[in-house]
């Protein structure tokens, strides 16, 4: 069984509130780093139970840093664990984070859900994110629900923000340099990958790609 569901199974300790599709993207993007000193961070702090599930998922070398507007939250630090309370759309803030704590292996979007939220977390922290880490942003169903500020292809929802990450992750193959071409997202991003609700990034440092040819030819 995944890991991360198994825990949340037979979880006792702190609530975790989690669709259940969710537990295998994490695992998916996330498998690799486990057993390493990596860095963490997570906004939507909730009652602490998610931060308790990565310190043990992670293990003994990870180090969270978990966000929350809730003051309160920030009675739920332990061993490993630091919370930083704040608005995640002051941007900031964001900043003050990134200067504080990273750069961060993973940083995972699971606060507010509004549009600027969304928008303002992911341009001031993927870039600090190390070279080859992961920022996953979901709970991207609100780009559809219109008391978050969402509907279908509506401007300015998350959705439609990141389809445009999209152009920028195939600028080296552009024709058209007046329109686009390679941006910094082009050169330090590998993949993004599109689920039910979530969005992943995988970073990675890349160069402009070349195709070759082997083998004989038949005619």
């Amino acid at each position: 069984m995944n890991p991360l569901r198994h825990y949340f199974q037979n979880n006792s300790g702190r609530l975790i509130h989690k669709w259940d599709h969710y537990f295998d993207i994490y695992h998916r993007h996330f498998e690799r780093f486990r057993g390493r000193p990596v860095k963490v961070l997570e906004f939507g702090v909730f009652h602490g139970g998610s931060l308790q599930m990565w310190k043990w998922y992670f293990g003994g070398s990870c180090q969270v840093v978990g966000v929350d507007i809730n003051s309160a939250c920030k009675t739920l630090e332990e061993d490993r664990v630091q919370i930083e309370i704040g608005d995640q759309e002051d941007r900031q803030f964001l900043r003050s984070l990134a200067e504080k704590y990273g750069p961060f292996d993973i940083v995972i979007d699971d606060g507010g859900h509004t549009m600027g939220q969304q928008i303002a977390t992911y341009e001031e922290l993927l870039p600090a994110i190390s070279e080859n880490g992961v920022y996953l942003v979901e709970d991207l169903l609100t780009s559809y629900r219109l008391n978050y500020g969402g509907g279908l292809q509506r401007s300015g929802t998350f959705i439609e923000y990141s389809k445009n990450l999209i152009d920028g992750l195939n600028g080296w193959h552009s024709q058209e340099p007046e329109k686009f071409g390679p941006t910094e997202f082009t050169r330090s991003v590998w993949s993004m990958h599109y689920y039910d609700s979530v969005l992943v990034i995988e970073k990675a440092p890349r160069q402009k790609p070349w195709h070759e040819k082997t083998g004989r030819v038949s005619f």
